[in-house]
């Protein structure tokens, strides 16, 4: 890779006023242009190390059920790709209604998904039955999202979606699939890393939600979080 320019001489070509700019509003937007530049580059330097991860471990014999009630091999998930991200929702038997949380994750995902997966499989696993979940998202609008049901609660629970006191949890995995056989390849481990003060978030986050408010003076607050209606 060739030397990169330093943040702060780009942030300095690149940054000019709007209209009624005072200096020292310019001067921090400078600054902070730089940082951004410098977080833009770190984003980049962890996607190309999680890039060159290893295999995870290979996935057991797990089973799902799909909208016509099929038994499916976690390796049918794929369809035509090798590549497979998942999503396990917070929407189990007990539940009335699906987390707002997850909910607000797959608003975001529905539409974007048609794009998705034209390079690699995207599917939203529950563990209640496929049809329950299609009846919501009909409710949502959601139209492209592929559903499937965990037959029993191991691979939830193998993969940190169900706690030890049948507790649900949002898990979000990247699969891929070698010579027949499933891989885990990546997962999201920030729960309990936070900052004081924090609320649990990726690095980056993947939900536009959080964002768009983190691009605003109040942020995301400290005790709002999107509701069902």
């Amino acid at each position: 890779m060739s030397e990169l320019s330093p943040a702060a001489e780009l942030a300095a070509a690149a940054s000019k006023p709007y209209p009624g700019d005072s200096a020292e509003y310019r001067r921090a937007r400078t600054a902070l242009l730089a940082e951004e530049i410098e977080l833009r580059r770190h984003i980049e330097r962890v996607a190309r190390q999680r890039r060159a991860m290893p295999l995870g471990g290979e996935a057991r014999g797990y089973t799902f059920r799909d909208q016509d009630d099929a038994v499916l091999q976690f390796a049918d998930l794929f369809g035509e790709h090798d590549t497979l991200v998942s999503y396990i929702w917070m929407f189990g038997p007990q539940r009335p209604r699906p987390c707002p949380m997850c909910t607000a994750f797959l608003d975001a995902f529905d539409l974007p998904s048609r794009s998705i997966t034209q390079r690699i499989g995207f599917v939203v696993i529950g563990r209640s039955p496929v049809a329950r979940q299609l009846a919501f998202a009909r409710e949502r609008g959601w139209r492209d999202l592929q559903f499937f049901q965990c037959i029993g609660d191991e691979f939830a629970r193998d993969y940190r979606a169900l706690g030890p006191n049948d507790e649900e949890m949002p898990a979000l995995d990247v699969w891929v699939r070698r010579d027949g056989r499933v891989h885990h390849f990546w997962a999201g481990e920030l729960g309990g890393t936070e900052d004081p003060g924090q609320d649990p978030r990726g690095a980056p986050d993947p939900t536009p939600l959080w964002n768009i408010l983190d691009l605003t003076p109040g942020g995301r607050g400290t005790d709002w979080y999107p509701q069902l209606r």
